[in-house]
C-alpha cells in the first residue's frame, strides 16, 4: 500500500561564508507542539496535530531526502542527503537541516530570495507509519499525534505554507482539509449508528 506524503513548514535562514558557499538551515519539524490545522465550519470541532519527540529514530529513511523549492517535480534539486550537501539531524527541538545549496542560476536565486526574506518558510514532505488520536468532546477537539514517520521525502523552501507561523504546520491545504472533512463525516456516521441501535 503507498503511504500519503505530508507537508509542514517551518522558519528558514541563509548564510553565505564564500562565494560559492550557499548555506541554509533551520528546523524542518518541531517536536511536542500542538498546531491547529483546521476548525470544521459544521461542527465547529477543532482538530490538532503534534509530532511526538520519537517520531524520528533509527527506522526513519533519511537516507535520500532531496531538498528542491516549492515541492516542485518540475524545480532543479538543490541538495541531497545521499552525497552530504543536505544534512538532516534530530535534537530536543526538532528536525534540523543545513544544506550547501548547488550554485546553479536556480540555486543562486533561490538563496538570493531566502536571504532577503522574500522565502522564510521551510516546509517538508514525509510519510507516517504510526499515528493516534485524542477525542474531546466537550472541548469540541480532535488531536492527532504523529508517533512514527517512516521517510522524510524531501524539504523544501516554500512562498506560501499552507500556514503561517513557527511551529510544525502545514501540509497542502486541500488535501489535509480533505482529510479532517473524511475523519468528521465518518465520526458522525458513527455516532449515528451507535443512536439508532439503542432505539
Amino acid at each position: 500500500m503507498k503511504k500519503k506524503v505530508e507537508l509542514r513548514s517551518m522558519e528558514i535562514r541563509a548564510s553565505n561564508e564564500g562565494n560559492e558557499n550557499l548555506h541554509i538551515e533551520g528546523y524542518a519539524a518541531v517536536f511536542e507542539e500542538r498546531t491547529l490545522l483546521w476548525e470544521s465550519p459544521y461542527s465547529g470541532v477543532k482538530y490538532y496535530e503534534q509530532i511526538s519527540r520519537e517520531a524520528i529514530d533509527g527506522n526513519t529513511d533519511m537516507t535520500d531526502v532531496i531538498l528542491r523549492y516549492n515541492h516542485s517535480d518540475s524545480a532543479l534539486i538543490l541538495a541531497r542527503t545521499s552525497n552530504s550537501t543536505l544534512r538532516l539531524t534530530t535534537d530536543d527541538k526538532g528536525i534540523r537541516f543545513d544544506a550547501d545549496i548547488a550554485p546553479t542560476t536556480a540555486g543562486k536565486d533561490v538563496y538570493q530570495l531566502i536571504k532577503r526574506g522574500d522565502i522564510s518558510k521551510m516546509s517538508f514532505a514525509f510519510t507516517v507509519d504510526k499515528d493516534s488520536w485524542e477525542t474531546d468532546n466537550v472541548a469540541k477537539t480532535e488531536v492527532r499525534t504523529i508517533n512514527h514517520i517512516d521517510a522524510v521525502v524531501d524539504v523544501s523552501p516554500v512562498d506560501f505554507p499552507a500556514y503561517d507561523g513557527t511551529s510544525v504546520e502545514a501540509r497542502d491545504n486541500k488535501g489535509m482539509i480533505e482529510s479532517l472533512e473524511s475523519r468528521e463525516k465518518e465520526s458522525e456516521l458513527r455516532k449515528k449508528l451507535i443512536v439508532e441501535t439503542f432505539l
